[in-house]
């Protein structure tokens, strides 16, 4: 079943992470308006992803796409991986990228490289999309020719994705109040790998801390705080805790002094001043209404 929605409901982060968990495998394909551009051209990114595994990123659905950015790159041309495609069987059922590095053709660090252009890249930039459609398709079918046989699971590229995020006003209603805590969803310590600003958030995971004092503590913005939370809120990690506001703790009465029971007594009470112009405007005010 095709799921179907727009940014400003559910954000890309959100989608991700959900179809992490649900294993979906298929097309997500998004469709947006650059907000830099004056006309409204449409423009369209295509994540395929297997078992909630990120395994490539496009802009065409012409399986074209992975060539054209390694002949880009001047690393093999067309006409090469054209010819090698044709006449070796590994490329029958093997993703592009580990056959041209099983011919010697590219490096693992440059299969890195294309995948971070591919899907890392491209993915940060569209979590500052705000109002944007998309549309997720189940399929089997993968297109081997775009595959540089790397994944990374959804949750992953989130977490990447959000930390080189510069622009965040599309997700600014997303983020946690700074006067809220964070409570922890997992028994244990977190399997993904956090970084150390992460990390010391983290030790404060414990819903009796508020994201401004977190900040505090730790010397961040209440900005930043609230950021580092949202990536632990979003991929699973812990959850907004409102936190209810304190009140005074009554001390017992038994407690106190005897002086204590005694009414103090009243305050007199000061008439307030009345300005010289006041009163020279009250007394122009009635000479001009007598008689």
């Amino acid at each position: 079943m095709s799921i179907t929605g727009n940014f400003a409901d559910f954000s890309l982060p959100e989608l991700l992470h959900f179809l992490d968990q649900g294993k979906k495998t298929g097309l997500l394909n998004i469709e947006f308006s650059p907000e830099e551009t004056i006309n409204s051209t449409k423009q369209v990114y295509y994540i395929w992803l297997h078992q909630g595994r990120i395994l490539a990123g496009g802009d065409r659905l012409d399986e074209q796409g992975l060539t054209l950015m390694i002949a880009q790159r001047g690393w093999i041309s067309e006409r090469v991986i054209s010819r090698v495609t044709q006449i070796s069987s590994c490329f029958i059922e093997s993703p592009l990228g580990l056959c041209l590095k099983a011919q010697g053709l590219l490096e693992p660090e440059q299969l890195k490289l294309l995948f971070h252009s591919q899907v890392l890249r491209p993915i940060s930039t569209l979590f500052q999309i705000k109002d944007g459609l998309f549309r997720f398709e189940p399929t089997s079918k993968i297109p081997l020719a775009e595959l540089t046989g790397i994944s990374m699971s959804a949750t992953e590229v989130i977490l990447m994705g959000l930390r080189s995020l510069r622009d965040w006003k599309a997700l600014e209603d997303k983020l946690p109040d700074p006067t809220s805590g964070l409570s922890s969803l997992v028994g244990k310590q977190p399997q993904l790998q956090l970084n150390a600003q992460e990390w010391q958030v983290w030790e404060f995971v414990n819903g009796q801390v508020s994201l401004q004092k977190i900040a505090s503590q730790l010397r961040l913005s209440v900005e930043n705080a609230q950021q580092i939370a949202y990536r632990l809120i979003v991929v699973g990690l812990a959850e907004e805790y409102f936190m209810a506001a304190t009140a005074p703790t009554a001390i017992p009465q038994e407690s106190l002094p005897a002086a204590a029971f005694i009414e103090p007594a009243p305050k007199p009470v000061q008439k307030p001043a009345i300005s010289q112009s006041f009163f020279k405007n009250l007394v122009g005010f009635l000479r001009n209404k007598a008689p």
